[in-house]
């Protein structure tokens, strides 16, 4: 099979991917196009069907489909202009190639994150971790779900490895600022993106549920943990406003989506873990797709600056 990523400008391809997305739209000479975006477990493809004629199907989101084209370049990125495209028949694909998964072993990630849930001492802290990560429900769910539809840790077990790389750095933080509550910290950080089990759907679609788009994974985590704290006889109420300050501050800034900025110090601290560990994934992904020779990529809205790669010495 000839992954997203091995493509380049020029080539001629016949290869089976999925529809991620998919549109009739009219151009500015008022005929109709096709407009795709492919996926495979390496990447996405924006794809562009111009002639409506008989050797293009009509295909929906989630197909997936046998098509045929050459691999253009339009404002720096490449296309694909589709010639053939049809639904592809059972038995010429397999679907583990077109679902994106971390390279690392999420059993033995569900393991070192269960440490820290364990090293958690405030009592009624351990009973609501213990209570939510001993569903074998929300585990499986937790352990294949994304973390985000396209910015970072966008496959299967991205929330558990960006979870687990956040936590991290939380013990870390913890251990060196005493005025943290390290169970506080830990708990808040374990807890930040559980939203996204419902803002989220699952994998091959990963794409935004109604209350993902109406309400957000930071209310949607929030309203979580409430609920789950509530059913904890004598829950603390104090801790329990702070848990949730800590997950519905965890963006940082309101512009970036938090309803809340950082009020107490384990807010600020995750805030930071968080927004490091995203964009340093996000940095992965965009060295990992570099297809130039040359170690400046240019300019990149997210960090606001031209990224160059580091040279080896």
């Amino acid at each position: 099979m000839r992954y997203i990523k091995e493509l380049r400008e020029g080539e001629m391809v016949t290869e089976v991917y999925l529809v991620k997305q998919c549109q009739i739209l009219k151009a500015k000479t008022g005929k109709n196009y096709m407009s795709l975006t492919l996926q495979d477990r390496s990447g996405s493809l924006d794809a562009k069907a111009w002639d409506l004629g008989p050797a293009i199907a009509n295909v929906d989101p989630l197909d997936f489909v046998k098509v045929e084209g050459q691999v253009t370049s339009f404002q720096n990125a490449l296309q694909l202009n589709v010639r053939r495209l049809r639904k592809a028949d059972e038995g010429e694909y397999d679907q583990a190639d077109y679902i994106p998964t971390t390279d690392k072993d999420r059993k033995e990630m569900f393991k070192e994150l269960k440490g820290y849930i364990d090293s958690v001492k405030e009592p009624h802290l351990k009973t609501l971790l213990t209570n939510v990560f001993s569903d074998n429900d929300i585990v499986t769910r937790f352990m294949n779900h994304s973390a985000a539809k396209a910015i970072h840790h966008a496959f299967v077990g991205g929330l558990l490895e960006h979870t687990l790389s956040v936590t991290k750095m939380c013990a870390y933080l913890a251990d060196s600022y005493p005025i943290l509550n390290r169970d506080l910290l830990l708990t808040a950080a374990i807890f930040h993106d559980i939203g996204k089990l419902s803002e989220i759907s699952s994998f091959p679609e990963n794409d935004y549920t109604d209350d993902g788009n109406l309400l957000g994974h930071i209310f949607l985590g929030a309203e979580f943990v409430g609920k789950k704290m509530e059913e904890i006889p004598h829950f603390p109420a104090g801790l329990a406003s702070e848990l949730r300050h800590c997950i519905l501050a965890h963006h940082g800034e309101l512009t970036f989506g938090s309803p809340k900025k950082p009020a107490i110090a384990e807010a600020l601290a995750l805030s930071m873990a968080d927004n490091l560990d995203a964009k340093m994934e996000c940095l992965k992904e965009l060295f990992a797709g570099n297809d130039t020779e040359g170690v400046w990529l240019g300019y990149q809205k997210l960090f606001e600056s031209n990224i160059r790669i580091t040279s080896k010495q």
